[in-house]
Order: C-alpha cells, then sequence, then structure tokens
C-alpha cells in the first residue's frame, strides 16, 4: 500500500524531469504548490497535486501535513564522514588563536586523523560512520556523497572505500563514494611529495577500480598540498578508470584550481572562498557546479564563498555540508541552509535549490533526487508547522522537522545501530 500525504500547506521544489540544476536568476524562483496531495509508490513519488483533485484515503496509508510544509530531502554533495577521532583539541587551539595551515604544519589536522585511522579497526570505523550517517538522514538529508582522504596510504585509503561501500549497500539512503587519497602530504613524503603522486596513480588508483570502490576522484589543490601540475597528473589518470573528477579548490589561495579542474571536466568544484575575476570568467564558460561549504567558513572563521558574484554571473550554486572531524564537526544540512541565507546573502528560495537539486547535480544524482517530480525518489522532509518558507532558514536554531521520509520509510529520530 502506498503512502498519501494531504493537507500540505505548501509543497516545494516543483519541477520537470528535464530539469537538472537551475543557474543565475532562476534561483530565486522555487517553485511551489499550496494545499496539495503527495503520492508515494514504491518508494518514489508517484503523483502530486491540490487538494481538490486529492485520492481516496481509503487506498493509502495517510500523512495528514496540515500546516505542514514538504519538500525534497537535502542532497549533500560533499562529506568525509568516515574518520577514526574528533579532533576538539584542535578546535581550542585555533580559539587560542592558531590558524588551520599552523595546525597542519605542527602535525595536526589531515595528518593527525590520519594517524588515527591508521590504527582504528574497521568494524568500529563502521559503527561510528553509520551513527554519523544516521544522524545526517534524521536531519534531512536524503543523498549524500563521503569522501576518503584520511589513510593517505594504499592500505587505509582502501580500508575507507570499503566501510563507505559498505555504507552503500546497508544504507536506503544514495551515497555517491570519492577517492580523495590527495587528500595531504604524508610525513614520509614531505621532501618528496611526487614520490606520493605516484604512489596515488600506480598503486592506489588500479586497486580501487578493480575493487570498484570509488565513483569520483578528487584532490585539494592548494597551496601546501597538491600543486596544480600534481592535480592534473592524478584526474587525468584517473580518467583511465572513469573517476569524474569533483575536487578542493580555493579554499585558501587562488593557484590554478579552477582552471585543471575545469580543463579535465570536473563535475564540481568545492570551497572557492577565494575566487578571482580569472577563476570566475573559467567557470561562465563552463558546464562545472561550484559548491560552497558555509559551514567550513563558519568553524574556521574564513570567508565564505561570494555566493552573489557566482549567482548574479548566471552560474549555478550547490550547498554542501563538508561534515569532518577538523574544519566541519556537523553535517546539519539545515545549518548551512540558514548560514548561506545569513552569511552569504542568499535568499531562502537560492539556498532550497542550492542545498536541493543542484546539491543532486553535483554529485550526478538530479535524474534520481532534488526535486518534487514523478518518478523521483520519494524522499522527504515533512516540517513541522511553520509560518513560511522563509521561516526555515530564519529560525536557525530550531529543529522544523517533523518527519523524514527515505524510500516510503519514516525517519523521525535516529535509527537503533547494531
Amino acid at each position: 500500500m502506498g503512502t498519501l500525504i494531504y493537507n500540505i500547506k505548501e509543497l516545494l521544489q516543483i519541477r520537470e524531469a528535464d530539469i537538472s540544476k537551475i543557474s543565475g536568476a532562476d534561483m530565486q524562483v522555487l517553485p511551489r504548490l499550496k494545499n496539495a496531495f503527495l503520492v508515494i509508490e514504491n518508494g518514489l513519488i508517484a503523483d502530486f497535486g491540490p487538494m481538490a483533485n486529492c485520492p481516496k484515503k481509503s487506498d493509502y496509508k495517510t500523512i495528514d501535513a496540515a500546516g505542514k510544509f514538504v519538500l525534497p530531502t537535502w542532497c549533500d554533495s560533499h562529506t568525509h564522514l568516515v574518520y577514526a577521532a574528533n579532533r576538539e583539541d584542535e578546535f581550542v587551539d585555533r580559539i587560542k588563536g592558531l590558524s588551520y595551515e599552523e595546525i597542519a604544519q605542527k602535525g595536526g589536522g589531515i595528518l593527525n586523523s590520519a594517524q588515527k585511522l591508521a590504527i582504528a579497526d574497521e568494524k568500529t570505523l563502521f559503527k561510528n560512520a553509520q551513527q554519523r550517517l544516521n544522524e545526517i538522514i534524521s536531519q534531512g538529508t536524503g543523498a549524500v556523497e563521503i569522501k576518503s582522504g584520511y589513510g593517505l596510504n594504499t592500505e587505509a585509503e582502501l580500508k575507507m572505500l570499503r566501510i563507505i561501500k559498505r555504507l552503500k549497500q546497508e544504507s536506503n539512503i544514495p551515497i555517491k563514494a570519492t577517492f580523495l587519497g590527495a587528500h595531504a602530504i604524508p610525513l614520509q613524503y614531505k621532501n618528496n611529495s611526487n614520490a606520493y603522486v605516484d604512489e596515488i596513480i600506480n598503486d592506489m588508483l588500479p586497486k580501487i577500480a578493480q575493487e570498484n570502490l570509488a565513483d569520483y576522484i578528487d584532490v585539494f589543490c592548494e597551496t601546501g598540498y597538491f600543486t596544480v601540475a600534481q592535480t592534473d597528473r592524478i584526474l587525468k589518470a584517473a580518467k583511465k578508470y572513469n573517476l569524474i573528477p569533483k575536487i578542493h579548490v580555493n579554499q585558501f589561495t587562488s593557484i590554478g584550481g579552477v582552471q585543471v579542474g575545469i580543463a579535465n571536466d570536473a563535475l564540481s568544484l568545492d570551497h572557492l572562498e577565494i575566487l578571482t575575476n580569472a577563476d570566475l570568467d573559467s567557470l561562465k564558460s563552463s558546464k562545472t557546479m561550484p559548491v560552497a561549504l558555509p559551514g567550513c567558513s563558519f568553524f574556521l572563521s574564513i570567508p565564505y564563498t561570494p555566493a552573489r558574484r557566482i549567482i548574479d554571473a548566471g552560474l549555478p550554486l550547490a550547498l554542501a555540508s563538508d561534515f569532518n572531524p577538523g574544519s566541519t564537526p556537523s553535517g546539519n544540512m539545515n545549518f548551512v541552509v540558514a548560514t548561506a541565507c545569513i552569511k552569504m546573502n542568499m535568499t531562502p528560495e537560492e539556498a532550497i535549490n542550492a542545498a536541493t537539486l543542484n546539491g543532486a547535480h553535483a554529485m550526478g544524482l538530479s535524474k534520481q533526487m532534488g526535486s518534487i517530480t514523478k518518478g523521483k525518489k520519494a524522499n522527504l522532509i515533512i516540517t513541522k508547522k511553520i509560518s513560511s518558507l522563509n521561516y526555515i532558514p530564519y529560525a536557525f536554531g530550531s529543529n522544523l522537522i517533523d518527519t523524514v521520509f527515505i524510500n516510503d520509510n519514516v525517519h523521525r529520530t535516529l535509527m537503533t545501530l547494531i
């Protein structure tokens, strides 16, 4: 038996099937229907429309959504939620005045996470990652990308990717896996980073491909991490294994990462806190999705991605959480949407478009997710009774979610873990 949600105050993000992303001025438009119903059958959106055309309730399981909004679940296209331990000591270091780069230089940051992951057992890593995954589902995320990158050697990177593969198999939301071996330079390669690039290309990539462990390839193309030339080498090598680029660029400096990503047909370019006019011009001539990570800017007190420049230039923009233990220890996309409005001057309509359909596009899922479209997955958020769409980012500290629907299953609280 299917499910009928009726008396919906407003049904948000109604789109035709051929719309895969929203750009520029169109991002200010969020198609909606007041006083609506929606039917779920076999985990898919089967029908929706005005209450005047609502089918008989006796034919379905029913949910009365009077006073509530219904919208697609958040599509979080950038996370690092598989990790061994938190890094709250570094949080205190930043309070005392150390920068992210200074913490990394003294052995903290990504290298700290890599050391802890190397000694962690796979069972514990999986259980903790599953807890984090269930947490973000309860907060409204219905599709997620997860990166490796805390291994920094072949064995540990494979361990991370196998955990992500198991999460894919045992979760009921779409998960995309990204290989991020090029996240930082391991200490043993400090004076010979090209040798580590050789290990990524000659050892890691063939084994990842053999086990079919990744959908995407990522590189942290940034001053002090991987150069433009090294990034280009890695992306070109990954292309042989059909791994599509989704890369970290312009978090602290602009060194040509935007251009090398576009030249290698990157699906998305993520961070972009620093954006030059040349970078913006390059994006305008590409099909690549810019992705902003406002939770990272909030936590590190670094600049926010210039959303207004990007959108006003006619480009699309996606929002993602960057959930990780060092720079964004939260996968709460509700906070991401609110922060985008409060700190990046995005309208509520723009932010919801960025966190739903554009987020789905940034991980190759826009045919399945991100909008209220017949035939798409019925991964939905039902809000509590709220006054308006604007209240969602306005009340940034309140839990406004009543129910999360994943494939016709209700997630009101965190699921019991094994």
